[in-house]
């Protein structure tokens, strides 16, 4: 049988990453030069940052229903490199704590995006993000 979690726990799960994200957390988008990391804990290895978005803060209100809706996340003006988004991670504000990662896509991925073709110098927006806890 499969485990599965009442509301209120996954609520509970959800808000641990807003108190481990802090303020000001930073959302960053990479390519997957050499492979995308197995998971949060596995280092970049040679994946190219294409751009930092600064989160709110707190990074998001209070769970509901399982979902972590993010505050407002500032845009980055400038892309940094040039490259095609794959995953995504959120670092606390020191820029070195990994708090989670995701793929993206343009739709049903983890961060959805209109495009996934940065250019350097060009503008990056995320009008919203939500997480959902699973079971």
């Amino acid at each position: 049988m499969t485990v599965t979690y009442s509301t209120a726990v996954k609520n509970a799960k959800l808000d641990a990453i807003t108190a481990q994200a802090g303020n000001a957390a930073l959302l960053r988008i990479y390519d997957a030069t050499g492979g995308k990391p197995a998971n949060a804990n596995a280092s970049i290895g040679s994946c190219v940052k294409l751009a930092e978005l600064v989160c709110g803060s707190p990074l998001a209100p209070a769970a509901s229903g399982g979902v972590l809706t993010l505050n407002a996340i500032a845009n980055d003006a400038s892309a940094d490199a040039s490259g095609t988004a794959a995953f995504f991670r959120i670092y606390k504000a020191d820029g070195t704590t990994v708090i989670c990662q995701g793929d993206c896509g343009t739709s049903g991925s983890d961060l959805n995006l209109n495009t996934l073709s940065f250019t350097v110098g060009g503008p990056v927006a995320d009008s919203s993000f939500t997480i959902t806890a699973g079971n």
